[in-house]
């Protein structure tokens, strides 16, 4: 069976793979810290990202009985509300070619953040999630999660990004 021209492109609400690496490129080892932290994209769709941080024994010291950090938990969501507009962005300009997507997130940068610690991040391992609420020409705002392994809510984010 032959495939036509039409099906080699992918379907609209989801990213070619060259754009996926670009934004991992990005995201997990341009950005120094989220590499430091160990942030790995699960997942990055238009509509919503996911990605994981493991705890690290060369890090975490053995004071700390895996409980992680508040200021890993902020730093963790402020970033995963950049990687969701990351991807509104490059849902908004799909006519372009993902390389030109790409260069339109030198500008990113966070404006506003709010983060509400609910319960202590204790664990090996925790997901992020985070969507954004709304994209405009000039901000973006977001809302994030970060859960334990056990998808037990542990801390919310809301962030506000200047994207022009």
């Amino acid at each position: 069976m032959s495939k036509s021209p039409a099906s080699a492109a992918p379907p609209p609400h989801a990213f070619e793979p060259e754009f996926i690496e670009g934004v991992r490129e990005i995201f997990e080892r341009r950005i120094l810290f989220n590499a430091l932290l160990g942030l790995q994209i699960t997942s990055i769709t238009p509509d919503q990202v996911t990605a994981q941080i493991t705890m690290r024994p060369d890090l975490i010291g053995h004071y700390a009985h895996n409980r992680i950090h508040g200021g890993v938990i902020s730093a963790g969501l402020d970033a995963m509300g950049g990687l969701a507009v990351m991807a509104a962005i490059g849902a908004r300009h799909l006519d372009e070619p993902p390389l030109a997507r790409l260069h339109r997130f030198g500008k990113l940068g966070t404006i506003d953040l709010r983060i509400d610690y609910l319960r202590p991040g204790v664990g090996e391992r925790f997901e992020l999630r985070a969507e954004v609420l709304r994209l405009g020409s000039r901000v973006a705002s977001t809302r994030m999660g970060f859960h334990a392994a056990d998808g037990k809510l542990l801390a919310t984010g809301a962030a506000a990004y200047i994207v022009s």
